[in-house]
């Protein structure tokens, strides 16, 4: 029986040898068609005519890496025309001529002039022409050859993913599958064996072994990696060449269809694995491919032969990597009344770290979003809060973006977007959206329209705006006009009765309260100017002037001359008696060349000496918390201060809440907000000093005996709130501020 299985593999080889040496016979020579292939084979006779080529030259193969100093013979292009007497010149064209090859133009010799690399370049394409030299004629037509590089084994087998590291659970059982490594040599696989990689172990045994064989492929990626970057690569190895050599990849099975991908590479015809789809070490941490290497080109089913393929399993771990913290949702939309009290929480946000450690967050709101700090996020719950009052008339939208970071690790940092919105509360009230002047005329009867009213509201209610109009109460009972409300947010001023005289009284102040529909309803008082004009029988005005009506009607041009020279002569006397007045208080004449040097300083208001102590709490100055909490403060009776402090409009569930948060925010608001705090580590100074005082001025900078200027300059660097107040004292009467 194994006597028989013998002959028999003996009788296929023969046969198949047989029939690869009449492949190659019939590829080797002229072009032959798929059909003339086929008839070949079929023993059928076919006629042919064979066209004489002029062309002789031998086959051009030239080894790489030569080193001899004499350039490297290649072959010698000869045309059948030519008797050896140097008639013929031979020109080289082409990819390289000149330059990598050379010609002699006689001979028709290639030689190589430089040193040639496979790796770099495989083969070079070549023009060749033969000219008449004494014509320039071409004898010849032009012809394509190629010469090709031969390899060596000059290229040492490389890891290109390496160094690996590789894990193995202990106590796992002995052949289990550690790690894929591939090496790659750039050598030609399909000429000898220069490209052939075995492997093996130089540490590690006897606990560890290679296989020689590239069966099974181990591969790992980040679960980091972006969309198509390389994983790793396969190769299966074909000892055909040229386009029977050529390879196509394919992924034809595996969990990991769906999450990689596979290319093949035209100039080392390996497979490249791509990532295909985003990766997640907590979702999954390995994957299987199939994958199939197969010629695409060659098919000779009539010989029942091919398609030639293989396949190969790859293993793919996933590697963890430390990500930034990821918020859930991926966007926070919030709604919030403009009247919310400082420190409310008004959201929750949530971050998670989606690594296994699951480290600890942190929050944060990133300040170039929110430049006027209207929110704050608690550090560690992640409570969104009001830190100050909103306003949505002043911005109805607040768009954030909250910070989440990794407590062991501030590299890593997440962000999602916030977007506020301000919904509105009735607090503002209606009014007039501009000045109102109406007109009446003298004849004007009973219930006569005169005006028609609007007003605007800066709220926006959801419901839409609706105004009630009326006399204000002070005017409820008015019995020249009346106001008549149209329901449609307009009201009408009517006239109560007639015979309005411009002699009598010239115009008239309506007060009218406009009142809106939310809740609380807010109303305010506009007032309607009405002027009293004489108008003709249509109810056209003639005239508004009462001063009209002073002058007599039969008052002569004679008259008016006489009264106007009387004004002239009143307005001369007037201007002479003011001019002695003036001389009689001029001072006393200076000689011109005195040259005086002080200054004599008048202060009108010397203060009220123990008095002033009513005027100014000192301690207030230093710490107007305490002086808050102490009894009330005592304030001078004969000044009234022109900016009170913005404390007192702190919203009294601010100042006190039950949480922490609550009230630093408010204090926080209350001390920003606060212009006459002064900073407590500044130089206090008091501008009165009152009667009686025994240390005189305590400032030099008024001084009439310096002769040196005061620089006043440095009062523009100090801070908002000190030039506020400087500025404050600066306008106010009495003497120049002390500081």
């Amino acid at each position: 029986m194994s006597n028989a299985k013998s002959w028999l593999g003996l009788g296929m080889s023969l046969y198949f040898w047989g029939l690869m040496d009449l492949m190659t016979t019939v590829l080797s020579g002229t072009p032959t068609t798929r059909g003339e292939l086929e008839a070949l084979l079929s023993d059928k006779p076919q006629s042919h005519q064979r066209t004489k080529r002029s062309w002789v030259w031998n086959q051009f193969f030239v080894l790489e890496e030569y080193t001899g100093t004499d350039p490297l013979y290649v072959g010698k292009l000869h045309s059948d025309m030519d008797r050896g007497d140097g008639s013929i010149k031979y020109i080289l064209s082409g990819e390289g001529a000149g330059i990598v090859f050379t010609i002699d133009d006689t001979t028709g010799d290639i030689h190589a002039i430089q040193r040639l690399d496979r790796e770099e370049r495989a083969q070079y394409t070549l023009r060749a022409q033969a000219l008449d030299r004494r014509t320039g004629r071409p004898m010849e037509p032009e012809s394509e050859f190629i010469i090709k590089i031969q390899d060596i084994n000059d290229n040492e087998p490389k890891f290109l993913d390496g160094p690996y590291v590789a894990t193995v659970p202990e106590m796992s059982p002995v052949g289990t599958s550690v790690i894929q490594v591939t090496a790659t040599d750039a050598d030609d696989p399909t000429y000898g064996n220069s490209a052939r990689v075995v492997y093996s172990i130089l540490q590690g045994q006897p606990y560890f072994s290679v296989d020689s064989k590239s069966e099974h492929y181990q591969m790992s990626v980040l679960e980091s990696a972006p969309i198509s970057s390389t994983v790793g690569r396969v190769f299966a190895k074909d000892l055909d060449e040229g386009i029977n050599a050529e390879m196509k990849y394919t992924i034809v099975d595996g969990d990991g269809a769906d999450t990689f991908d596979i290319s093949t590479d035209p100039n080392f015809q390996v497979g490249i694995i791509t990532v295909k789809k985003p990766l997640s070490f907590e979702s999954k941490k390995s994957y299987t491919l199939k994958v199939e290497g197969a010629n695409p080109h060659l098919e000779m089913r009539f010989l029942n032969l091919g398609p030639f393929q293989d396949t190969t399993t790859v293993h793919i771990s996933v590697e963890d990597v430390d990500e930034p913290p990821v918020f859930e949702p991926a966007f926070y939309f919030v709604e919030v009344p403009e009247d919310v009290a400082i420190g409310t929480t008004i959201q929750i946000i949530s971050a998670k770290d989606p690594d296994v450690t699951n480290n600890s967050i942190r929050y944060s709101i990133d300040r170039s979003s929110d430049p006027g700090r209207f929110f704050y996020v608690d550090i560690t719950t992640g409570a969104l809060m009001t830190a100050r009052p909103l306003d949505r008339e002043e911005f109805s939208w607040h768009n954030i973006t909250v910070l989440a970071m990794e407590m062991n690790n501030p590299s890593q940092v997440g962000s999602v977007p916030v977007t506020i919105k301000v919904l509105d509360v009735n607090d503002n009230a209606p009014e007039f959206p501009r000045f109102y002047e109406a007109f009446v005329c003298e004849n004007a009867k009973v219930g006569q329209l005169i005006q028609t009213v609007s007003a605007v509201d800066q709220d926006d209610p959801h419901n839409g705006q609706h105004f009630y109009y009326r006399l204000a109460p002070e005017a409820a009972n008015n019995p020249n006009f009346t106001v008549r409300d149209n329901q449609d947010n307009t009201a009408r001023i009517l006239t109560r009765r007639s015979g309005f005289r411009q002699q009598e009284q010239s115009v008239f102040y309506l007060p009218i309260l406009i009142a809106d529909s939310g809740q609380p309803v807010l109303s305010s008082t506009g007032t309607l100017t009405i002027q009293v004009c004489s108008c003709d029988d249509d109810g056209h005005i003639m005239s508004c002037s009462p001063e009209a009506y002073m002058l007599p009607v039969s008052l002569s041009r004679g008259a008016l001359i006489a009264i106007l020279a009387c004004v002239f002569v009143l307005l001369v006397l007037v201007l002479l008696i003011l001019s002695m007045r003036r001389h009689r208080k001029q001072p006393y004449i200076i000689d011109d060349d005195e040259n005086i040097h002080e200054n004599i300083v008048r202060y009108d208001d010397e203060g009220g000496g123990e008095e002033d102590t009513e005027a100014f709490d000192i301690a207030a100055m230093w710490n107007p918390r305490e002086a808050q909490a102490g009894a009330a403060p005592k304030t001078r009776q004969d000044m009234l201060p022109e900016i009170e402090s913005l404390s007192r409009y702190v919203p009294q569930t601010c100042a006190v809440n039950s949480t922490v948060h609550s009230y630093v925010l408010a204090k926080l608001y209350e001390a920003d907000m606060d212009l006459w705090a002064p900073p407590f580590d500044s130089l206090q100074t008091y501008m009165f000093e009152g009667d009686g005082s025994v240390a005189g001025s305590l400032s030099s900078l008024q001084s009439a005996t310096s002769d040196s200027e005061q620089s006043f300059d440095f009062l523009t660097d100090w801070g908002p709130r000190f030039r506020k107040l400087a500025e404050l004292y600066g306008a106010s009467e009495g003497p120049a501020p002390l500081w």
